[in-house]
């Protein structure tokens, strides 16, 4: 189980400080194709580097979502959201030290890729927008992973469907939050930028951890479940 905790944390840290990183010292560079495109190709770095181990669930909605899936058991489920939170809040402090490295980076000002909504934030979405978004996307997302893994989906693609899906997921949505799906992924940064990040945050818990409940029920009802008679 060590070995799978340690897993999910590198993991999930992998995909934070690709994601998140790309964000903040690249962002100007690359622009939003290439941000989205980072965070899909850290899910499939985690995932072929080290699903091997533990899953590379990297995320606390999929985790929620495999629990109501049936596929794993609540005590293990919270091992693993532990340790996503412990890697997301290592990344996002790593990259806060390496972009501060630089003259002029105000974390009040340039941020840590952190997720929002409303007057201010990218395409100042609604509350509502921001919600519904985010649990569309995440059930989306949930319910790719839940297939793409089942024993009946082809063999040797899961972690290329799974990020790709999570790049066209960032480029439908980064400018309505500049997407979660994943709960770690949104509480490392905030942790570090604080104020309006932080108070923001409930949204980016509540509505990925929904969405992915909704996946894990429905795919075991059968409608999505690959393998169901």
């Amino acid at each position: 189980m060590s070995r799978k905790l340690f897993a999910e944390a590198l993991g999930t840290f992998v995909l934070v400080i690709f994601g998140c990183g790309a964000a903040v010292l690249m962002g100007d560079k690359i622009g939003m194709h290439g941000i989205a495109m980072a965070f899909g190709i850290g899910v499939i770095a985690a995932a072929y580097g080290l699903g091997a181990i533990s899953g590379a669930h990297l995320n606390p909605a999929v985790t929620i979502g495999m629990v109501s899936s049936g596929r794993m058991p609540m005590a293990e489920a919270v091992g693993y959201m532990l340790a996503q939170i412990i890697g997301a809040i290592i990344a996002a402090g790593a990259l806060w030290v390496i972009a501060s490295g630089t003259a002029g980076y105000d974390i009040a000002v340039n941020g840590l890729g952190q997720n929002g909504y409303g007057p201010g934030y990218l395409g100042e979405y609604s509350l509502g927008a921001a919600l519904i978004f985010e649990f569309v996307m995440t059930f989306v997302f949930v319910t790719v992973i839940l297939g793409a893994t089942s024993s009946a989906a082809p063999a040797g693609f899961a972690g290329l469907a799974i990020g790709l899906t999570l790049a066209g997921i960032h480029l439908v949505g980064i400018n309505v939050t500049g997407v979660s799906v994943n709960p770690a992924r949104s509480m490392g940064p905030a942790l570090f930028v604080g104020g309006r990040a932080l108070a923001d945050l409930w949204v980016f818990i509540v509505a990925p951890l929904a969405g992915g409940v909704l996946a894990g029920v429905v795919y075991a009802s059968g409608l999505t479940r690959p393998d169901a008679d």
